[in-house]
């Protein structure tokens, strides 16, 4: 039982390290564009190489 005292403050300050993270990623616009990404995963030509 002495296990919970170390385990929920451990839980909590993982989620908001989540949550931290899913607020950078939103601010630094990580998700703005899912048409274009819609589109890449159905194209027929295949780029080893990431564009600049």
């Amino acid at each position: 039982m002495e296990i919970l005292a170390y385990l929920i403050p451990v839980s909590l300050f993982l989620g908001g390290l989540g949550l931290m993270a899913f607020f950078w990623a939103l601010r630094t616009r990580q998700f703005d564009d899912p048409e274009g990404d819609k589109h890449r995963i159905l194209s027929d030509e295949w780029d080893d190489h990431p564009r600049p």
